[in-house]
């Protein structure tokens, strides 16, 4: 095997007899932890959690939730056959590690896993869960690409990027500092957009909200022109639209990369640090 690729898997066999909740544990070495590392978890069910530290390898601690192992557990009956009790439901956690990029993945994608991972402070993220689970981050340096369905996400004391988007749930995050001239974008349906960026932030806004209101502690420039109109037309088919943009936009600290909020049901808020 190359020094370049290391693979390392667990197999988790879980007592489903057992009353409490069975902590996993794997640890993945990077091949180089003097540079910038990565990691990508997407899961179907489940949390997950991320932690910077000074550490130089990323630690994995996966726990199934207790009401599946339960479900696993029940008896049964099927044409009068009685289901037996095996007494385990064994799950395979995977975690590839090729030139400090790790992917973790798991063989049963419905389990109900909570991920809590701990990695290097200079870390970049891609992080996406959909059911029964919150996106929790903290103490990060690096690119964050963050996605959810039905939960929450929460970043706080982060350096770099965010791109974050959640369906049912609010998108509360906390910047200690902005990479300079980076496109960014948060985006909910339901719940609030909460972000909070260092006074000096500079970026040209496009905010949004159809059932809520937007709050600012910057003295943003708002673009008071009339709005866009948009015009398509379809010679072909005989078609002509005026679309009229419904996006408000504006300037914090004169301006700099785009940064976009959204949200249908919730309010947005663009604190600075006080």
């Amino acid at each position: 095997m190359k020094i370049s690729e290391i693979i390392s898997t667990i197999l988790i066999a879980m007592s489903l007899a057992a009353n409490a909740q069975e902590r996993e544990q794997l640890t993945v070495p990077l091949s180089d932890p003097a540079k910038e590392s990565k990691l990508n978890i997407s899961i179907v069910t489940g949390s997950i959690k991320v932690i910077g530290t000074t550490g130089k390898e990323i630690v994995i601690d996966a726990v199934v939730a207790k009401d599946d192992e339960d479900k696993h557990n029940k008896g049964g009956e099927k044409e009068g056959m009685k289901r037996l009790n095996l007494g385990n439901a064994g799950f395979e956690i995977t975690a590839k590690e090729i030139n400090n990029v790790v992917k973790v993945g798991i063989d049963k994608p419905n389990l109900n896993v909570n991920f809590t991972v701990k990695v290097p402070h200079k870390t970049s993220l891609k992080l996406s869960t959909v059911n029964n689970g919150d996106i929790n981050v903290e103490n990060i340096n690096g690119n964050l690409e963050i996605s959810n369905v039905n939960g929450d996400i929460r970043l706080k004391n982060i350096a770099g990027t965010v791109s974050a988007n959640t369906i049912n749930g609010e998108i509360i995050v906390n910047f200690t500092e902005v990479t300079a001239n980076s496109a960014m974008a948060f985006s909910n349906l339901n719940g609030k957009v909460d972000v909070t960026f260092p006074p000096t932030y500079k970026a040209n806004v496009k905010v949004k909200t159809d059932r809520g209101d937007v709050y600012s502690d910057f003295d943003i420039d708002i673009d008071k022109s009339s709005s866009k109109i948009i015009q398509t037309a379809d010679k072909e088919k005989g078609t002509y639209k005026l679309k009229k943009d419904d996006w408000t936009y504006g300037k914090i600290n004169g301006g700099g990369a785009e940064m976009m909020m959204k949200s249908m049901n919730g309010n947005i808020y663009i604190r600075k640090i006080k």
